[in-house]
């Protein structure tokens, strides 16, 4: 057994009061601090390397001469926007380009005139129509991985291109080496070469909708509560949805960059489907539309622009899609080689009317609508075989180049028509907010405006049955005039609609009742611009 505290006993001296024992303990201190000084120098220099990732060269397998004096388009046209994701040496995903890849497309670019455009210059683009060059594209890399600092930005100094990258803030500095630190994104925000704009914080991943499991995008469904076993409320997504946007623009701003003006949807899913499974989160297609127009709104309130690589209708960049505040681009894959490229580049390339004086002699201008394989074009004139059987063919003209069109006169002749056993349909403003459908059958002429559960009757008028006709339609800013035969014009004068919403190209489809009875016959086919002074925007 101890003995009893003795609680009157003097208590000890304290170390620090020995005398000399503060300037032994400074010293020990001092010779830890030498001797500690090189390790923790050498982990600060640990840290900072891996928050960098070495650059790695050009591989160098392009060079490119300065555009021909005069090369390009005597118009300016509107950019391309080009959707890229990574640029990895020895990734098997169909996302990411090899640097000797991506340097070719880039090369090919350049020698072809084409400059890129930051996101203030494409802002501004979309506010006024103005580029600073007669060709040019916007540069878009979705995610923020590190091959974009590590192998894509020294290619970009090399051919003096910008681009933009979409953050998804949440991932940032995770994950290494896959996505960038905020330490590269500073020093690819000071050369001058990189914006940085958003893709959601933590929002870019797929979650389970309902009791099953299946697997949605989280930002643009409501997803399943395991806790209480049921799916989210509207005021639980819309929560949520609001958090995330909100967090991460706190993110670039708490890093020191500008506040993004641009959005890209994760896996490009723009607005909800029309009707999602609804056993078990009690959805509805009106709740889906709900949810998606609370989405655009969120969006729209925050950025000014959204991007998607699929839309229900073309939104190339210019008038239509400043219109929408939405934009479709053009994506890259592994796929896509250098001509590739160009070729498609040319294809999205705003053009007008004037550039586009025989559309028959272009099939390879012509997509098909309908869902069918096949030529396009030859399912139109007869030249081909018989679309699969089926009754109905369809194709449209120049869908992306021509999608701010207006200003302009079709001429069309159409034969092989029967009674009312077939006919054939021109659209004029194609997939704008107010199309225009000519409807031409053996006697009988159908004008027909707006789209969907909008769409009605303008006008319907018999002609001289026949089974040949010629049909001239004249497309304004405001009205559509139609002509059969040279007869008496139909007249339809537009909704008021906002700058791009009512403008667009050219789409055929032709039908037949009876298998026995054969397609309709695009015989012939002009666009001109229209006499009025109306012109092209």
């Amino acid at each position: 057994m101890t003995d009893p505290v003795d609680r009157h006993a003097t208590p000890p001296v304290p170390a620090s009061r020995i005398p000399g024992h503060g300037t032994r303990a400074l010293l020990a201190l001092l010779a830890a601090l030498l001797v500690a000084g090189p390790f923790v120098a050498a982990w600060h220099l640990d840290t900072a390397t891996r928050a960098v990732s070495a650059q790695e060269s050009p591989p160098g397998t392009a060079s490119t001469p300065p555009p021909a004096p005069g090369a390009g388009p005597a118009v300016r046209q509107g950019p391309v926007v080009l959707a890229y994701h990574d640029v990895a040496p020895h990734s098997r995903s169909r996302y990411a380009v090899t640097p000797e890849v991506f340097e070719a497309q880039i090369a090919a670019l350049a020698r072809a005139g084409y400059r890129s455009l930051s996101s203030d210059e494409f802002l501004a683009f979309l506010r006024d129509g103005r580029t600073p060059a007669p060709r040019s594209v916007f540069l878009t890399f979705d995610d923020g991985t590190h091959g974009l600092w590590v192998h894509a930005d020294r290619i970009l100094a090399k051919y003096r291109m910008r681009a933009a990258a979409f953050l998804i803030t949440g991932q940032v500095g995770r994950h290494r080496p896959y996505y960038l630190s905020w330490a590269e994104i500073a020093r690819m925000h000071r050369s001058g070469r990189w914006d940085f704009q958003d893709h959601t914080h933590d929002l870019h991943h797929r979650a389970a909708a309902d009791r099953r499991g299946r697997q949605v995008p989280a930002l643009a469904h409501r997803l399943w509560l395991s806790g209480p076993g049921r799916g989210e409320t509207a005021r639980e997504y819309r929560e949520r949805v609001g958090r995330d946007l909100d967090h991460s623009l706190r993110e670039f701003a708490g890093h020191g960059l500008p506040r993004p003006r641009l959005f890209a949807f994760p896996f490009s899913e723009a607005a909800l489907p029309a009707r999602q499974a609804a056993a078990d989160t009690g959805g509805s297609g009106a709740r889906d539309r709900a949810d998606g127009r609370f989405l655009v709104r969120a969006l729209r309130v925050r950025f000014a622009v959204r991007f998607t690589n699929a839309s229900g209708r073309p939104l190339p960049a210019g008038p239509r899609a400043a219109a929408e505040g939405q934009v479709q681009r053009l994506e890259v894959t592994r796929a896509t080689g250098a001509a590739d490229l160009l070729a498609a580049v040319a294809r999205w390339a705003p053009v007008p009317p004037s550039a586009c004086p025989a559309p028959l002699t272009e099939p390879e201008q012509w997509e098909r609508t309908d869902g069918r394989p096949g030529g396009a074009l030859a399912a139109l004139t007869g030249t081909g075989r018989r679309p699969g059987g089926a009754g109905y063919a369809s194709a449209a003209y120049r869908p992306m180049s021509s999608a701010d069109w207006t200003g302009y006169t079709v001429r069309v002749t159409v034969d092989r028509l029967r009674g009312q056993d077939n006919s054939v349909a021109l659209v004029v403003n194609d997939r704008s907010r107010d199309p225009v459908t000519v409807s031409l059958g053996h006697g009988l002429v159908r004008v027909l405006a707006g789209v969907g559960d909008g769409r009605r009757e303008v006008a319907r008028r018999a002609v001289e049955p026949g089974p040949s006709h010629r049909l001239t339609v004249t497309v304004g800013r405001d009205r559509t005039v139609v002509l059969v035969d040279g007869s008496g014009p139909i007249e339809h004068r537009a909704p008021r609609l906002r700058r791009g919403e009512g403008t667009g190209g050219i789409a055929f489809s032709t039908r037949t009742g009876r298998a026995d009875v054969p397609f309709p016959r695009l015989a012939a086919l002009t666009v001109a611009p229209a006499a009025s002074p109306e012109g092209h925007r």
